[in-house]
C-alpha cells in the first residue's frame, strides 16, 4: 500500500511539473519558430495592375539568438491580376490593335529576416524586418499572343503582427501581420520602375 502511494505521489508531481513546464513554456516562448500560411497582396504605386487579391502564401521561420531578438529566413509568392476592357491601341502612323487584356504581376521575394518580439506569454506582438531578393513575371495576355518580361530585383519588407498561442503549450498557434514591401524589379515596356506592396497575412505558428 505504502509503495502504491508513493507511486501515485510519483504521478501527481511528474502531472504537476509537466502542467507547469507547459505554462512556463507557453509564458517564456520558444526559440525556435516556424510560420506559414495564406497572404493577400495589393500592388500599389503603379498603373500596370493596382489591386488587391488572395492568391498568395508565405512561410518563414528563425531562432531567438536573444529571448526577444530572432533571426531567420522567408520566402513567399503573389499573384494579381487586372482584365482592362477591349479598346484600340495605335502601333505606329498605320496600324492599330483592337484587344481587351489580361495583365498579371508574379512576385517571389526570399531572403533573410530580424524579428523581434515585445512580450513572452500567449500573445505575442512583434516587428520583423525582410531583406532579399525578389524575382517577378510581369505578363500581358492578348487574345491571340502574350508579352511577357522576367526580372530580378533587391527586396526589402517591414511588417507588424502577432502570434497568439492559445493553448497551454505554444507547440500550435496563429499569426496576424500586416506588411509594406518595396521591390527594385523594373519593366520599361510596361512603364514598371519598382514594386510597391501591402499586404496582410493570416496563418499558422509553430
Amino acid at each position: 500500500l505504502d509503495d502504491m502511494k508513493k507511486f501515485l505521489y510519483v504521478i501527481l508531481a511528474g502531472a504537476a511539473l509537466m502542467f507547469f513546464a507547459g505554462e512556463a513554456n507557453a509564458q517564456m516562448g520558444k526559440r525556435m519558430y516556424v510560420n506559414g500560411g495564406w497572404q493577400m497582396n495589393g500592388t500599389v504605386a503603379n498603373d500596370y495592375v493596382q489591386n488587391f487579391q488572395a492568391f498568395g502564401a508565405y512561410v518563414e521561420g528563425g531562432y531567438y539568438v536573444t529571448p526577444m531578438v530572432a533571426f531567420g529566413g522567408f520566402a513567399s509568392f503573389g499573384t494579381n491580376n487586372a482584365y482592362v476592357p477591349k479598346q484600340t491601341y495605335q502601333l505606329d502612323d498605320k496600324a492599330a490593335i483592337t484587344t481587351d487584356l489580361d495583365r498579371s504581376i508574379y512576385q517571389v521575394p526570399f531572403g533573410a529576416t530580424m524579428r523581434v518580439r515585445f512580450m513572452r506569454t500567449e500573445f505575442q506582438p512583434y516587428f520583423e524586418a525582410k531583406v532579399g531578393a525578389e524575382y517577378s513575371t510581369q505578363s500581358t495576355y492578348m487574345s491571340t499572343f502574350v508579352s511577357r518580361k522576367d526580372n530580378w530585383g533587391f527586396y526589402i519588407s517591414p511588417e507588424i503582427g502577432i502570434t497568439f498561442f492559445p493553448f497551454h503549450k505554444d507547440d500550435v498557434g496563429f499569426q496576424l501581420a500586416a506588411y509594406y514591401s518595396y521591390a527594385t524589379n523594373r519593366n520599361d515596356s510596361f512603364d514598371i520602375k519598382g514594386l510597391n506592396n501591402l499586404g496582410l497575412k493570416l496563418g499558422m505558428a509553430f
